[in-house]
């Protein structure tokens, strides 16, 4: 594909670009009434098994708000279901698990995952995307294992995590092997995103939030130090961490050896920089701020430009993902004035 995009990709290297980029989580979906028109007939499990489709759901936020990057439409559940977890994605509620993971016999009975025998519409949804269409780079995921156990251990969504919590604390030796186990799916998952041509991965640790600093260190750190390294020994791809409500873990995140640190929309660019971060910073409009008034939101903007410019390695995104009720039209026109305010 000749005249690539690459913008966001050049960033993260700290070589020079025109613009900041800009992408934004769940930018494909809800808030697209053409893909609320397709939900009218496919569930997100049929829209993700057809590549087609996917690929078309996938491109939509890319043409239609001119983002420097497109992010895999999927839910991060979709590699729990072939290792043996039994998980529906209930609409209003989001993935209940009907065996849910109390002791180490259930970590044991959970397989491993082959991404070609067992996600093949995942990897040939990234082969159509990479090969054909599309003109930026292709920002493929994973869940991370703590936002994952969340799930596996609650059944579904929880508010306060107190289920795993609990079995973090008192049962380590559960707790370290469900760890494991998921670090391994996850890095087997990654290395066939990339190798099927995502150029990007952003880790989801959407929950970790949760935990203190010290809970951080001692029960997730150790396994998100595998999982990135497992990631970054084999490939020379980007890696973006996630999570909301974490901003007291920014030390132990920038000690990772990821890329790109996301923040929410909690801890401003110049909070972060004055804490000595030194990995690109990715964020943070509170995506609550797009159903403000326009001359609000561009003030927001101007604000966390000028501290992303003056921070030098800066891609701008929400401090979440982006809501039903946001209008495509001001998602468009986010991004323009991103790219024009940011004119280098």
């Amino acid at each position: 594909m000749h005249n690539k995009n690459k913008t966001i990709l050049n960033m993260i290297k700290g070589q020079p670009v025109d613009h900041t980029p800009v992408w934004f989580m769940r930018q494909a979906g809800r808030s697209q009434p053409e893909y609320r028109k397709l939900k009218e007939k496919y569930s997100l499990f049929e829209i993700t098994h057809q590549p087609e489709l996917c690929a078309y759901v996938t491109h939509l936020p890319v043409d239609n708000y001119n983002t420097d990057a497109a992010v895999l439409y999927k839910d991060i559940m979709t590699p729990l279901q072939p290792i043996g977890v039994d998980v529906e994605i209930k609409s209003g509620i989001g993935p209940v698990i009907h065996n849910p993971i109390k002791s180490l016999s259930d970590v044991e009975k959970l397989q491993d995952i082959d991404p070609k025998r067992d996600v093949p519409y995942v990897l040939n949804t990234i082969k159509l995307l990479t090969t054909e269409k599309l003109n930026v780079p292709l920002i493929g995921f994973t869940g991370a294992p703590f936002t994952l156990a969340s799930y596996m251990i609650e059944g579904g969504p929880s508010k306060n995590y107190n289920f795993t919590k609990a079995m973090m604390y008192s049962d380590e030796e559960t707790w370290f092997a469900l760890m494991d186990h998921l670090v391994n799916i996850s890095i087997s998952y990654v290395a066939a995103q990339i190798e099927a041509g995502a150029e990007l991965i952003q880790v989801f640790d959407s929950w970790v939030g949760a935990l203190n600093e010290q809970d951080y260190e001692y029960y997730i750190k150790p396994a998100m130090n595998k999982l990135i390294s497992g990631i970054k020994t084999q490939y020379n791809v980007p890696v973006i961490l996630f999570g909301v409500g974490a901003s007291h873990l920014v030390n132990q995140w920038n000690s990772l050896p990821i890329d790109v640190l996301g923040l929410d929309w909690r801890l401003s660019i110049k909070e972060a920089s004055d804490l000595n971060i030194t990995k690109t910073l990715q964020g943070n409009l509170d995506p609550s701020l797009l159903l403000a008034p326009w001359d609000v939101i561009e003030g927001r903007l101007k604000d966390i430009l000028d501290q992303g410019m003056n921070y030098g390695q800066h891609i701008f995104n929400l401090g979440h993902g982006v809501f039903p009720e946001v209008k495509p039209e001001t998602l468009r026109k986010v991004t323009e004035f991103v790219h024009n305010y940011t004119q280098r």
